[in-house]
């Protein structure tokens, strides 16, 4: 027992404050999905030119580390009931930033899977548990602020990946996959002492909870994993399509990569702040409908600026959704905090099946050559069409009711 534990003073802080709270979540979003999960597309048109791995391989890694994210995603509950909470995470972090290493040589398919499934692992237990634990420390009229800045690691990471990964292939690969090691392992240290104890009731619902049976809540859910779905093209394959699909190069794939991670880092807060204006029930259809137009747009005979604008769009709804889905959550479950908690983990669960799911099937179209990037990201865009099929019978659904 320390002495904070045994004689504790009532105005002195009972452990870090909400700003080094923050920025530690804010961190294992960097990491974990910023760095070791997004960082990884901007190198698969080196790892495939410099003859690391046929195009087909480069892409099942890829879909390697989503399928590690839905194992971490269903794992981290439990984890979270036998170890301290601040040393999961600090572990996770770690296994992120060290599968940046391990990849940095060339070497055996078996080997890079196994790091990037890892990833993936450590990735899918942070965005379940850092999340919450970040915002259990923080008062309720700031909570959609600061949860805005944790996610916006996310988009950070994308950004920085795709700025620095052009500047260090100057160098080579080796040196860059060492580079993105360096960055990650810099955000581990920062991060390492701003997490606080936090019950493990505030962090994740219990084991064996569901959300319910009600009907506008499942279709909530499964709107949620088809919009994972059909963002799985752009997250894979758009620096690739961009660079050789599309004969623009890499600097004007890593370009482009950037502009999606700068939407991705703006869309939390640009998302809350239209679904507050115009309501949930508005706002989330809606998205959908921008999210269809940009996901075609991508693939379409446009100019590259035109591609640009909607790879900022696409990028700000891979974590802008996020605000959109609470709310509706919240709109499906009125003042009840606790199976609130409980969609959102069914929702998270339905992400990852679908992101895992969607990154082994694309890669395999890719692998084979079936349809080639116009049929990956028009699949992409079904996927979210029939998610705004859905969530409008489930609106309509609704209004019957009443």
């Amino acid at each position: 027992m320390t002495r904070a534990e045994a004689d504790p003073v009532p105005h002195a802080p009972a452990g870090p404050s909400m700003l080094r709270v923050t920025l530690a979540g804010f961190c294992a979003t960097f990491v974990g999905i910023g760095v070791a999960r997004f960082g990884y597309t901007p190198l698969i048109p080196a790892l495939i030119s410099e003859q690391w791995f046929a195009p087909g391989a480069a892409a099942y890694l890829g879909a390697a580390n989503l399928a590690g994210y839905l194992a971490g995603a269903l794992v981290a509950g439990r984890v979270a009931a036998r170890v301290p909470l601040p040393w999961v995470l600090r572990l996770c972090m770690v296994v992120a930033a060290l599968s940046l290493f391990a990849c940095a040589r060339p070497g055996a398919f078996a080997w890079f899977a196994v790091w990037r499934t890892a990833a993936g692992i450590a990735g899918g237990m942070l965005t379940v548990l850092a999340p919450p634990a970040v915002l259990a420390q923080v008062p309720i009229h700031r909570q959609g602020a600061m949860g805005g800045v944790v996610f916006g690691g996310v988009g950070l990471g994308i950004a920085a990946s795709g700025t620095l990964v052009p500047l260090l292939m100057r160098l080579g690969l080796t040196q860059t996959w060492i580079g993105l090691g360096l960055i990650a392992t810099v955000a581990v240290v920062v991060a390492w002492n701003g997490w606080p104890q936090v019950r493990r009731s505030k962090v994740a619902a219990p084991e064996g909870a569901h959300p319910g049976r009600n009907p506008r809540l499942w279709i909530a859910v499964t709107c949620y994993g088809l919009n994972g779905l059909g963002l799985v093209p752009p997250m894979l394959f758009l620096v690739d399509m961009v660079a050789r699909g599309r004969g623009f190069g890499l600097d004007a794939g890593a370009a482009c990569w950037v502009v999606f991670g700068l939407g991705a880092l703006a869309g939390p807060l640009v998302c809350g702040r239209i679904a507050d204006k115009i309501g949930f029930n508005l706002a989330l259809p809606l998205s959908f409908i921008i999210q269809t137009v940009a996901a075609l747009l991508l693939v379409a005979p446009v100019p590259l600026w035109v591609t640009f604008v909607a790879a900022a769009v696409i990028g700000a709804f891979v974590p802008g959704i996020v605000p959109l889905v609470l709310g509706r959550l919240r709109d499906v479950l009125p003042g009840d905090p606790r199976r609130q908690a409980q969609a959102w983990t069914a929702c998270t669960a339905a992400l990852a099946l679908s992101t895992a799911g969607g990154g082994y099937l694309t890669s395999a179209l890719y692998a084979h050559g079936i349809g080639g990037y116009p049929a990956l990201f028009g699949l992409g865009a079904l996927a979210i069409v029939l998610a705004l099929a859905l969530d409008l019978f489930g609106l309509a659904f609704a209004r019957r009711l009443r």
